[in-house]
């Protein structure tokens, strides 16, 4: 019988500043998480441990900043969380709250990955956006990370920032492939209306085409650097893909903890309310959130480049395509925009910037 893959994430909400670009839940300015906060995931983890399909294969630490955790924090969870032997152990790490004795502590509490927000190595640009670090800082980073014993780092680019060039993304590239990146995520600047930009946009924003144009640029450049693109916004050396996302695309089982994090559980969802305050006082339920099937499924899969399994999604309920959908792919793959054979669906780089638009046809 095959076992599939559990991750366990943990959701930091604490952040140093909030960038103008985000629009995730946090829980307010904070130089340091509180241990009561860790107390609660703690509480929480506990109360589904009837509920899990066992050990996790991966753990996640998100946020937010979980880079403002101690690593007698990191150590605490990680030790009731007990993933399982070779599991991925992520931790996301903002430049400018790291120290190399910081890093090595983490790296002995169990951790060996860490995502590293650098976003950009023009230190104009990380002010616009509201980013509290500077690009020698960024490189400080993987130096350290290197250091401390990591050799699974991934590094973050953000596209289609206000003025943006592809020089810009080519400094920014060099900056994290020279601090020795095995994975880099690389995605779309989106505005979002809860965002400090949805409020008020910043001037010289890209339009659809030319951001569209960075994004090919970006997955050119990335596949010649040797960084194979595996989903729409990741790109890795070989082997080293993130493992703890990859349950999510793959619709698997993974428990989130805090607030505003969200779980797929024996195929049903659910998430915490977005209150800190509830959290840490035990008050916070999990609130129902239907169920993980077919369509689910085939939303996430078409974000992979390996596509979507077509005999799969419909061993999971999804249905046959019919003559106009079908209609409609072929003229999708004529104008470059996907590949469909007998076995699988899959969208080129040009067809994961309208993948909307797609999805939009055959949901």
């Amino acid at each position: 019988m095959t076992v599939l893959p559990f991750g366990l994430y943990f959701h930091i909400p604490y952040c140093f500043s909030r960038c103008r670009y985000c629009d995730f839940y946090a829980a307010g300015a904070s130089r340091a998480v509180p241990d009561a906060y860790v107390d609660a995931l703690l509480q929480a983890l506990a109360g589904f441990s009837a509920a899990l399909p066992g050990p996790p294969d991966t753990v996640y630490f998100g946020g937010g900043t979980p880079s403002l955790l101690t690593p007698a924090q990191v150590e605490r969870l990680l030790a009731a969380a007990a993933p399982r032997s070779g599991a991925e152990v992520t931790l996301e790490a903002n430049p400018e709250t790291v120290t190399l004795e910081q890093l090595r502590g983490y790296r002995a509490a169990g951790v060996n990955r860490l995502s590293i927000g650098v976003q950009s190595a023009r230190d104009s640009q990380l002010r616009a956006l509201g980013r509290p670090h500077t690009a020698r800082q960024a490189a400080a980073a993987f130096e350290m990370a290197r250091q401390a014993g990591f050799d699974n780092v991934s590094g973050d680019i953000m596209l289609a920032l206000p003025r943006y060039s592809r020089e810009e993304f080519d400094e920014t590239l060099s900056l994290i492939q020279g601090g020795g990146a095995a994975h880099i995520s690389a995605y779309l600047l989106k505005i979002e209306p809860g965002s400090a930009f949805g409020r008020q946009p910043p001037a010289g924003l890209p339009d659809a085409d030319q951001a569209a144009g960075f994004y090919l640029y970006a997955v050119e450049r990335l596949a010649a650097a040797g960084y194979r693109q595996y989903e729409i916004s990741s790109f890795a050396r070989p082997g080293r893909e993130g493992r703890h996302n990859r349950i999510y695309w793959d619709c698997g089982d993974y428990l989130g903890l805090g607030p505003a994090a969200h779980s797929c559980l024996g195929g049903k969802r659910f998430y915490y309310p977005a209150d800190t305050a509830a959290f840490v006082a035990g008050t916070a339920r999990p609130v129902p959130d239907g169920s993980c099937g077919a369509e689910d499924y085939l939303i996430l899969q078409l974000r992979l480049a390996s596509g979507l399994d077509l005999a799969e999604y419909r061993r999971r309920g999804g249905p046959d395509f019919t003559p106009r959908q079908r209609a409609f792919l072929a003229h999708c793959q004529q104008a470059g925009y996907l590949t469909l054979t007998p076995q699988r669906l899959i969208l080129t780089p040009l067809g994961m910037i309208v993948q909307n638009a797609i999805l939009e046809e055959l949901i």
